[in-house]
């Protein structure tokens, strides 16, 4: 018999918490852990560059993670690992807007590489994905929280224990729910 822990998520929700639109609670199976959320708070409209988290359904669509620094998390999600040219389109105009792109080391973008730990573990979800409209959001990510839990641009927030709870718990067919 499989335990419980051992089976995948089904949903996980997140949600603001009173007061602060910044700030969030992410619950699963349980479990309430607080997250940091974009500056614009949760938004049903989400815009490029809005600082707003999308309100909606979602599912994860793979794990990123910085195996430079870290030994490759358990999880039922497909993982990849990150490597200093990965970067990700967040401009609209590009066709390869709210992509994965490859950069040379001269070019400049949004590299997943980073000095500070905050996409040492990167869940990328389907916000946006399919079909991709120009516009409408890029590079809206479960990710790791800075000590102060300060707004994202965009992306739900959490420390890193946190994170690798989630991730053994979470898979493709799991759903997450934001707003």
């Amino acid at each position: 018999m499989t335990a419980k822990r051992d089976r995948p998520l089904s949903i996980i929700e997140v949600r603001a918490a009173a007061g602060d639109p910044r700030r969030g609670w992410l619950s699963a199976d349980g479990w309430t852990v607080p997250v940091a959320l974009g500056r614009g708070g949760i938004l049903a409209n989400k815009r490029e560059g809005d600082g707003g988290t999308p309100r909606g359904v979602f599912h994860p669509r793979q794990l990123w993670w910085r195996a430079d620094r870290h030994q490759r998390p358990a999880t039922f999600l497909p993982t990849r690992p990150i490597r200093r040219e990965d970067a990700w389109c967040e401009d609209p105009a590009d066709r390869h807007y709210n992509q994965p792109i490859r950069l040379d080391r001269e070019q400049g973008g949004d590299r997943l590489t980073r000095e500070d730990h905050l996409y040492d573990f990167i869940v990328e979800i389907d916000h946006n994905a399919a079909p991709r409209v120009a516009g409408r959001g890029s590079a809206v990510f479960l990710h790791l929280a800075r000590p102060n839990f300060s707004p994202t641009a965009g992306c739900v927030s959490m420390t890193k224990a946190s994170m690798l709870r989630l991730l053994r718990r979470m898979s493709p067919q799991t759903r997450i729910i934001i707003g």
